[in-house]
């Protein structure tokens, strides 16, 4: 069985810290630069009060973990595990987004790593939702060998339903890179 927040995700530069109330202020800081969100779907999550319906969720989701830099202790990002299904073997990874400070420092797929090689003890399918106008998360999923299988309209917690790419990475796959 797949545990949601594991407390050991962590290389020499970042950790995935299961996610708290008390990281609402830090975790903002991140996101409330328009550009983090400007070709996400929700575009204006950069707003304290749309912010504050995504960290609920997040919080209740149950999978969400605060990223944290290790060289300076700072809270840089976020993303989350959801959707596990033990019965066909699958996860989500997802809801994740940088500090502008941190783009193009190599974190995305230092943490996606940490994320992958963690869920395949577990499942055999990952899957991502991707927002058909987020170029940089689509070429992040091509840069992790993830294969777009689909399109959804997804409904985020408490936000209307967007148009998603949906991706899939498999353990096999996963495995040979």
């Amino acid at each position: 069985m797949m545990y949601l927040q594991p407390t050991n995700l962590r290389n020499t530069t970042v950790q995935l810290v299961p996610l708290a109330e008390t990281d609402f202020e830090d975790l903002y800081a991140c996101a409330s630069d328009p550009e983090v969100w400007e070709q996400h779907p929700n575009k204006d999550r950069y707003k304290r009060d749309v912010f504050e319906v995504f960290f609920k969720g997040a919080l209740e989701s149950g999978g969400a973990f605060k990223i944290v830099a290790l060289d300076s202790d700072k809270v840089v990002g976020s993303t989350r595990f959801y959707d596990y299904n033990p019965k066909d073997k699958s996860v989500l990874i997802g809801y994740t987004f940088y500090a502008k400070a941190y783009w193009g420092k190599g974190l995305n797929p230092m943490v996606k790593r940490l994320m992958l090689d963690y869920a395949f003890r577990f499942v055999d399918t990952v899957y991502f939702h991707v927002g058909s106008q987020n170029k940089r998360s689509q070429i992040a999923m091509e840069r992790l060998d993830a294969q777009k299988i689909d399109e959804q309209l997804i409904e985020y917690y408490g936000e209307t339903p967007k148009l998603n790419f949906i991706y899939e990475i498999r353990k096999e796959n996963w495995e040979q890179s």
